[in-house]
């Protein structure tokens, strides 16, 4: 934890000044154990291996503790980084462009690895702060602790540790695998100033059907279930098929005649992942086998989120025929 993270800190059960109590360990300019103090409440939380730690997931709801087990195996597995992140992550928040975090305090909403809580700090932001629930906030502090303006939280997103002190908050692929994605959305938005933005990229219920139905079930009922360790090497089947089959036929068909590849199932999605390699594929087939919780949200539903925090110039964008992304301006 870099000193400076304190400013923008407050207590999560008073909103209080957060104050470094004392500091047993430091590496160079990071504090990496310590105890940080409320002013207000005198609650104390804990720094340990250099990620400020705002819950204690023995004591959190059952479905918030089984999603942060999950994917903290997942992003402390899974710790690749792809030149296409940046595309992908620009995907997600368009109409986002990296110029535009130039300067700004930035809140990451679920940073899992850190992959772009990183891509915000190189892109020229102020601060970021990355927060997660989960013990991937160990990656996330990995990957980004020798970059002077990043940050990284393990704590609750219903409960952020946190100022109104942002100019620009994000989260991609997270809010759906909450227990109430909406509420969510609104907390983090809480945490922006006036006039600032924040952008949201969900699963959509349009064109997902599939999956609700027939994935969804495989999901609740079983991978989700047991350990990450078998889901691991289970998923390797699925991720062979899903490889073969856009290295074979989605990638070659889409540069040989869109008109046809266009009317293949799912082409803009799967096309676009066939520009991954295995590794990343298997991440993203784990990934939707090992969420104990996730939503797929109508376009309705989701432009209704915008209308509760009462969000202006708001663009809603299909995104790869089977998501939302969602930009607008906090007052």
């Amino acid at each position: 934890m870099k000193e400076k993270l304190l400013d923008l800190l407050a207590c999560p059960t008073c909103g209080g000044d957060i104050l470094l109590a004392y500091a047993s360990k430091y590496e160079e300019k990071e504090i990496i154990d310590a105890v940080l103090t409320c002013k207000k409440c005198d609650r104390e939380y804990k720094v340990v291996r250099g990620v400020p730690r705002f819950v204690d997931l023995a004591k959190i709801e059952e479905d918030k503790a089984a999603t942060a087990e999950n994917f903290g195996w997942q992003w402390t597995n899974f710790t690749q980084e792809d030149p296409k992140y940046n595309e992908q992550f620009l995907g997600w928040l368009q109409p986002v462009k990296p110029e535009f975090f130039k300067d700004k305090i930035v809140l990451e909403g679920g940073c899992g690895k850190g992959r772009h809580t990183k891509l915000a700090a190189t892109w020229g932001a102020k601060e970021v702060v990355g927060i997660d629930l989960g013990d991937g906030v160990e990656s996330a502090f990995a990957l980004t602790r020798d970059l002077p303006n990043a940050h990284i939280i393990q704590c609750d997103i219903f409960k952020l540790p946190l100022k109104r002190a942002f100019d620009y908050a994000f989260s991609v692929g997270v809010l759906h695998h909450t227990p109430d994605p909406k509420s969510a959305f609104i907390s983090l938005a809480g945490k922006v100033k006036k006039d600032g933005h924040i952008s949201a990229w969900i699963y959509g219920a349009e064109n997902n059907e599939w999956i609700t139905n027939y994935v969804d079930p495989i999901r609740t009922g079983f991978t989700s279930q047991i350990s990450q360790p078998l889901l691991y090497q289970l998923s390797k089947l699925p991720t062979l098929g899903l490889f073969l089959t856009t290295k074979l036929i989605y990638r070659p068909l889409n540069a040989a005649s869109k008109p046809i590849a266009n009317k293949l199932f799912y082409n803009d999605y799967l096309n676009h992942l066939g520009t991954f390699g295995w590794r990343e594929q298997h991440n993203i087939v784990f990934d939707h086998l090992v969420a104990p919780t996730a939503y797929y949200i109508s376009k309705d539903d989701f432009a209704g989120w915008w209308k509760d925090i009462a969000a202006e110039d708001v663009e809603i964008t299909w995104h790869n025929q089977n998501s939302w992304c969602g930009f607008g301006k906090v007052v």
